[in-house]
């Protein structure tokens, strides 16, 4: 191998190592060696190891990986000298007696080096916070890596076959290597962190050796933020093919649950559009690239965590389900102001329901058992079906000030920019295609604030609903005045309105002389 930055492993690699929380002033490389911890109670504390320090010490010694990496199937461990951990003796043996003689040798020959006594290493403070995040390929990194190794698929994607006891390439199957790769190791499966690390850097080893174009090879590389955030990203990326299907028709039915049917609608999946949204499958198919009923399904199973379907696709609080994700898109500045107010009511829930369940299940059963291009094919229809809404009613028929006076006393009446505020809120929206489709009809818009009636040209005023006193035997519908003040001060904190200052009294409305 030739003298190269030597290879720098992640967190764990050296053992069962404890990753501290991220702090702006810490470091990517910082290791915690545990290693016998797999063993049993620790003696001592665990060792505070600076990998980067290490590493570039041996490279200016002429060194490289394999001084402290041994190879197993023709690549480097990512355990320090060893390729297994055969029992608590064996493994403190084998740090106390190589990191120990490796410093005293450097000390001997008079240059600087680490500790060589057991209260220099096992010490009890705390190390500098780790800023080290998990690595992984999004879009634009898998198309890099296919583009360099020729499309040939088979470089990184494998499956265990299980009679013949070795790995093999299942064209059509491929999938992410944390599908079969856990947090730890399982039956005749190695953890993800030693496959990635055995797998990736070895094959960076391989291309560097060559003097060919290759990743990092150093902790900082691929961990460090500041390296993350400079990774290039390619253009025009092609839509990455796996067999899937433009469009799905999402059903909740399935094999796994004996003949139980649904009440609810099949819903029409725009599968290709979604792929454009998201960086990787995984943010949708985070186990497998499966249907999703493989492992939720109506009543539960044991693959699917028991989460059954209908939590699967509606959680809120998780980037996983549709509803957790479109519910994340409306936190963003141009959507918060109105989202954040809206409290969805049992008739508000329903009409919010079938516009995603729209497809009729009689357009499913009269097709008796449909394969899965039938399916799409009605998917299609029913996306082509839908039109987008991108704006509301027109200028003329949106009122343009809006005097709030009804409630006038040591203040003038308020002089509402009704028409701007609409305006600027549909211009926000333009280029938001989950609003356009959403925001189903011309008055959706008016919601944000007309929020408890049906969508409408003429909305009524919001003194319909809120009274001038507070009525104390509903307290959750605030007075007029509290509901005015709650609704526009919460929008400008959402949206980041600063003019006019919604803490100022006199920015809305000037005292009276």
């Amino acid at each position: 191998m030739t003298t190269i930055t030597a290879l720098i492993f992640a967190a764990a690699c050296y053992g069962v190592a404890t990753m501290l929380a991220p702090d702006t002033e810490g470091r990517a490389d910082i290791i915690i060696i545990d290693a016998v911890a797999a063993f049993g109670d620790l003696e001592r504390s665990g060792v505070i190891f600076y990998h980067s320090r290490h590493t570039q010490a041996l490279e200016k010694s002429g060194k490289d990986c394999s001084a402290c990496h041994q190879t197993m199937d023709g690549r480097l461990s990512p355990k320090f000298m060893r390729v297994e951990d055969i029992s608590r003796s064996m493994v403190m043996d084998t740090y106390h007696d190589n990191c120990i003689s490796c410093h005293q040798d450097t000390l001997d020959a008079g240059e600087k080096s680490g500790p060589v006594t057991c209260g220099e290493c096992h010490i009890r403070e705390s190390a500098p916070m780790s800023t080290r995040r998990p690595m992984g390929l999004d879009k634009s990194l898998h198309y890099r890596h296919a583009k360099a190794l020729d499309n040939k698929c088979e470089q990184c994607h494998h499956e265990y076959d299980e009679g013949a006891k070795k790995l093999f390439y299942a064209e059509g199957k491929e999938g992410a290597c944390l599908y079969c790769h856990r947090t730890t190791a399982e039956e005749n499966r190695i953890s993800l962190k030693d496959a990635s690390h055995q797998d990736c850097i070895g094959c960076h080893l391989e291309r560097t050796a060559k003097n060919l174009d290759a990743g990092p090879v150093t902790c900082l590389g691929c961990h460090d933020p500041a390296e993350q955030k400079i990774i290039e990203k390619a253009d025009n990326l092609p839509r990455l093919k796996r067999k899937q299907p433009d469009a799905v028709l999402l059903r909740a039915a399935s094999a796994g649950d004996g003949g139980l049917q649904s009440r609810m609608d099949a819903v029409a999946f725009n599968h290709k559009a979604h792929e454009a949204y998201n960086d990787s499958c995984k943010v949708c198919h985070h186990a497998e690239l499966m249907d999703c009923r493989s492992c939720h399904t109506q009543t539960g199973s044991e693959k699917g965590n028991h989460i059954k379907l209908e939590r699967a696709m509606h959680q809120t609080g998780v980037d996983t389900s549709c509803i957790g994700c479109h519910t994340r898109e409306q936190q963003a500045i141009e959507c918060a102001g109105c989202h954040s107010a809206i409290v969805k009511s049992p008739p508000q829930q329903q009409a919010y329901c079938k516009t995603c369940h729209a497809t009729p299940s009689t357009a499913v059963t009269a097709a008796g058992n449909p394969a899965q291009v039938e399916t799409a094919r009605i998917a299609q229809q029913q996306l082509d079906s839908r039109k987008p809404m991108y704006g509301t009613y027109a200028d003329a028929d949106i009122p343009d000030i809006v005097i709030i006076g009804q409630l006038v006393s040591q203040y003038e009446a308020v002089e509402l920019p009704h028409r701007k505020i609409v305006t600027t809120l549909v211009r926000n929206l333009e280029n938001s295609k989950l609003a356009a489709y959403f925001h189903a009809d011309p008055g959706t818009v008016c919601q944000g604030c007309h929020h408890n009636s049906p969508p409408a040209e003429k909305p009524p005023l919001c003194a319909s609903c809120h009274g001038v006193p507070f009525d104390e035997k509903n307290p959750s519908k605030p007075g007029l005045s509290g509901a005015y003040h709650q609704q526009c001060m919460n929008c400008h904190d959402r949206m980041g309105i600063v003019k006019p200052d919604s803490r100022d009294c006199e920015s809305c409305h000037k005292e009276k002389k």
